[in-house]
């Protein structure tokens, strides 16, 4: 592991290659940005895109505006496609949240004040934690398996939420129709129409949206042609029947990507404070 001060300011510390899980001779890693002043939250970053990770997107502005706010930026990278497929790349996000939650007091985070963002397969695997994060396995040989996966707020943009209803009810999309270049990424589950229904459900966040899941911010363009807008107005309307805080952003004219996204992020940090933050306790009062 590296510790080097940011080039974007001197006041962030950039620690390099923390390994959160090996596998078939892989190392998975993540970077940690630590503010001078932290406030004690951590916000968990996904790199991902077309469920591929690229340690060259991230350069030392990568987690702003999160650190300039005093948030903890762990910036998440994962195995990626073909090579592995969505279902393992689900795996290792549970697997780097358990991580962080059980090393927090190294990073000087609360472990239950953690939030997720991510963008395009990035937001897609940021619903996942949110939705089917949970509870460890009790009986683990290894502690890090042991600790919750759960994340308590996630902000991201233009998500895939629900394979099995794409751009309107009954649109399939599991690696068939307009996905199907993404067939290698699903793998073999994707090739007939009763293994796509188990694998759609499977890693779609809309069908294990419950009364737990933490509050979602969504930021999604009208004219997305990859990622419908259909995705997250499903997602909202789910959740909301929930009972779920959702709040979804739709950016006229806007399609998969923009210049300056950068500059719409910054509308993740009401939402995080919003729900992250700890209310003070009245004196003489207890939790």
């Amino acid at each position: 592991m590296i510790l080097s001060p940011s080039s974007a300011t001197a006041q962030v510390v950039r620690e390099r290659d923390v390994i959160y899980h090996r596998t078939e001779g892989v190392a998975l890693t993540f970077d940690v940005f630590k503010p001078a002043n932290p406030n004690g939250i951590g916000i968990i970053k996904i790199v991902s895109g077309g469920w591929k990770s690229k340690y060259e997107v991230v350069d030392d502005d990568f987690p702003k505006p999160y650190t300039d706010h005093g948030y903890t930026v762990f910036t998440v990278f994962h195995g990626s496609q073909p090579r592995y497929q969505v279902r393992d790349i689900m795996d290792f996000m549970h697997r780097a949240v358990r991580y962080i939650r059980t090393h927090a007091d190294q990073w000087d985070i609360d472990p239950n004040r953690i939030g997720v963002t991510g963008s395009s397969a990035g937001g897609h695997l940021s619903l996942v934690l949110a939705t089917k994060g949970g509870p460890g396995d009790p009986n683990a040989k290894d502690p890090i398996d042991r600790a919750s996966s759960a994340v308590q707020a996630a902000c991201v943009f233009y998500p895939p939420t629900d394979y099995l209803n794409w751009s309107e009810p009954g649109d399939d999309c599991v690696g068939v129709s307009k996905q199907e270049k993404w067939q290698p990424a699903f793998g073999d589950e994707s090739k007939t129409a009763e293994t796509r229904q188990v694998l759609g459900r499977h890693m779609s966040s809309i069908y294990h949206i419950s009364e737990r899941t933490p509050p979602v911010f969504i930021i999604h363009g009208d004219a997305d042609p990859i990622v419908p807008l259909f995705q997250a107005q499903s997602f909202k309307r789910v959740a909301e029947s929930k009972g779920v805080p959702v709040e979804l952003v739709v950016k006229e004219g806007a399609k998969h990507g923009w210049p300056d996204k950068q500059v719409d992020e910054v509308q993740f940090l009401n939402w995080f404070d919003s729900h992250l933050q700890i209310d003070p306790v009245p004196p003489g009062e207890t939790k």
